[in-house]
C-alpha cells in the first residue's frame, strides 16, 4: 500500500511540475509553450508605440487575414467564427500613463480572420462573465489566465497580442491597462 501511495505521489509531482513548466513558458513569450501548434514568432512591443504594418498586405482586396505573424492590436468585432482586428499603439498621456489607439479615422487598416477552434486564450482580466482582477505575468503587463474559446468569443475591445498562423488566429494574450 505505502509503495502504491508513494508512486502516486511521484506521478503527481512529475505532472504538475510539467504543467507548471508548460505554463511558465507560455507566459514567457507571446508563443512560447504552445510552440507545437505555431511557430514562435517575434512578438512586438506590448506597449509600442508605431502602428505595426503588414508590408505583404493588400488592403485594396477587401478585409481578410494579416500574414503569419503576431499583431498588436484589439478585436473591434466578432461575428460567427470570424474576428475582425485591427493595429493599436500606446499613446502617451498628459494626466494618464497613456492609452491605446488605432488607425486614424477613415483609416482602411483593418483585417479578419477565422478563430481556430484549439485558440489559446490568455487573458489579462480572469475567465469569469463579470472580470475579475488581474491575471496577468507582472513582468510583462501581458495575461497569463487561459481561458476557453468561448470566452474569447464573447470578448471584444481588449488590447492583445493576435497571432495569425495560415489564415487563423491561434493565439490571442491580453495586454493589461488600467
Amino acid at each position: 500500500m505505502r509503495g502504491l501511495l508513494a508512486a502516486g505521489a511521484a506521478v503527481v509531482v512529475a505532472l504538475s511540475s510539467g504543467v507548471a513548466a508548460h505554463a511558465a513558458s507560455a507566459v514567457a513569450g507571446a508563443s512560447s509553450g504552445y510552440a507545437a501548434a505555431f511557430p514562435n514568432f517575434k512578438a512586438p512591443k506590448p506597449f509600442g508605440t508605431t502602428l505595426q504594418s503588414d508590408p505583404k498586405h493588400d488592403f485594396t482586396k477587401g478585409i481578410h487575414s494579416r500574414h503569419d505573424g503576431i499583431l498588436r492590436g484589439r478585436i473591434t468585432l466578432i461575428r460567427g467564427d470570424v474576428a475582425e482586428y485591427q493595429p493599436i499603439k500606446w499613446k502617451k498621456g498628459t494626466e494618464t500613463e497613456g492609452y491605446f489607439v488605432g488607425p486614424p479615422e477613415g483609416d482602411v487598416m483593418a483585417y479578419a480572420s477565422p478563430v481556430a477552434k484549439d485558440v489559446v486564450y490568455l487573458s489579462a482580466f480572469g475567465c469569469g462573465k463579470s472580470e475579475g482582477g488581474m491575471t496577468i505575468n507582472r513582468d510583462t503587463g501581458l495575461g497569463d489566465k487561459r481561458c476557453s474559446r468561448s470566452v474569447l468569443m464573447k470578448r471584444e475591445g481588449k488590447p492583445a497580442l493576435i497571432t495569425v498562423y495560415k489564415g487563423k488566429i491561434v493565439q490571442v494574450q491580453e495586454i493589461w491597462t488600467p
